[in-house]
């Protein structure tokens, strides 16, 4: 491992930190945590944080609940909680998602470390991204499956756990081997093929990373990190501290996974620009790119079938005009002309749009009309792209969106505030006392 690795990880200071991307740094945190909010709403998310409760024992307060898990716990929970509504951040040459596992993570050890400053936690954040999207990179360049975000996640936060529990450059190297051994390498194509509550891996990336740390300190070995470590990956690594990768980060817009929303866009503009209803439609066509024609569940049963299709959405875009937190829920199925377009949704690979993946996502929307005409949509890219990122007023709007219907708006615009001061002398205390209680209100369905 490079002394710059080393360098970067343990003596970056928040001031070094180029202002658009300690901007980026808060605006990440604001999202996960209107997406960890919804995302408590779900199942997933109420088994997850039993399980953490009862398995991992501990003083930590847990993110969206009430009750106490262990570091390791509380990062498992947190991330599998934001992944269970998939509308968090990610980066389109990881194929996944950093913040997701890492945000959980750096609270967790924080709080258990009593790091309550928030700079401190911003600069953690931004080393988290900007090693995460290179690991990513590296193991996807160096292993041949798409690997889940966790497998690559573990590694960040390891690396960013032994900067809070101040590791020498030994144990530090020992945490991120450690993490990259016994990280989640799960297989995702799998979960595209048969959505279920495993999803990204994300949070047990996290727990794995949060593990490793601790165990570094205690003087376990496990060095070293093929993925930062190995001569034929130092191409990713060149720019560290010079190119920063948090500022480029996609959001999403809707909550489904990033390979549908281009689809979605395609539909929603053919809708707007020719006033249709969804009875004029006999069906809808998607040209688009290999791995988003596998999302190809037409009549999910369960939110992770929702959210990993490309069809669904689709056609609630075209009934509804919006793909939104009901929409995903198990209370908006049934719908008959949503069923009818989804079922008869087809789709078809496109050369360019292959071509062009992971970097971008391209695809077209063809709707057939009863009365003979066809439409034809654009090539789309989706949203809330790295070229074009949305802003505070964009993401605030989501967050409230989110949140507030679930905590009310008073406590809604507290953690917005409180996000807002992590870089002039907020603490995450103060951020904590709001995010670590169970949501007051709940959609029909909910666990909580």
């Amino acid at each position: 491992m490079t002394r710059d690795l080393i360098d970067f990880i343990h003596g970056l200071d928040f001031a070094d930190i180029p202002p658009q991307a300690q901007q980026r740094a808060m605006l990440s945190v604001l999202d996960l945590v209107g997406v960890g909010i919804a995302g408590a709403e779900t199942r997933l998310s109420g088994i997850i944080r039993d399980h953490a409760c009862g398995m991992f024992q501990g003083q930590t307060l847990m993110l969206f609940d009430h009750r106490t898990a262990s570091p390791a716990g509380v990062a498992l929970a947190g991330g599998m909680t934001i992944d269970a509504f998939d509308a968090h951040d990610g980066f389109n040459q990881a194929k996944g998602h950093v913040g997701c596992g890492l945000f959980p993570a750096v609270y967790a050890i924080a709080d258990a470390e009593g790091i309550r400053d928030g700079r401190e936690f911003l600069t953690s954040m931004v080393i988290g991204y900007e090693l995460g999207a290179r690991l990513a990179m590296s193991l996807h360049a160096s292993a041949p499956d798409y690997h889940s975000s966790g497998a690559w996640v573990a590694v960040a936060v390891a690396a960013v756990g032994a900067r809070l529990l101040r590791l020498d450059a030994g144990a530090t190297r020992h945490a991120m081997g450690i993490a990259e051994y016994h990280g989640p390498r799960s297989q995702m194509m799998r979960c595209i093929d048969t959505p279920s509550m495993v999803k990204d891996g994300s949070g047990f990336g996290a727990m794995a990373g949060v593990s490793a740390a601790y165990l570094a300190k205690a003087g376990f070995t496990g060095a070293p990190a093929i993925t930062a470590e190995a001569a034929d990956v130092a191409r990713f690594w060149y720019d560290l501290g010079d190119n920063w990768l948090i500022t480029r980060q996609y959001y999403k817009p809707y909550p489904v996974c990033r390979w549908a929303q281009a689809p979605i866009e395609a539909v929603l503009e053919l809708r707007s620009l020719h006033h249709l209803k969804p009875e004029m439609v006999d069906h809808i066509e998607i040209e688009t790119f290999h791995e988003s024609v596998r999302l190809a569940v037409k009549d999910p049963k369960t939110t992770e079938q929702a959210q990993y299709s490309t069809s669904y959405p689709c056609a609630v875009a075209l009934v509804r005009g919006n793909v939104g937190a009901f929409e995903i829920s198990e209370a908006a199925f049934g719908d008959p002309e949503v069923s009818r377009l989804s079922n008869g949704l087809k789709m078809s690979e496109d050369d360019f749009c292959n071509q062009q993946f992971p970097a971008k996502r391209h695809a077209r929307a063809i709707l057939y009309l009863r009365d003979g005409r066809v439409l034809t949509s654009r090539l789309h890219q989706p949203g809330w792209d790295a070229e074009n990122p949305p802003g505070w007023v964009e993401l605030q709007a989501k967050f409230q969106a989110l949140a507030e219907p679930l905590i009310g708006p008073a406590r809604a615009a507290a953690i917005n505030a409180a996000v807002m001061a992590l870089d002039s002398g907020g603490s995450m205390q103060s951020l904590a006392s709001l995010l670590c209680r169970p949501n007051r209100q709940s959609r029909p369905g909910a666990v909580a």
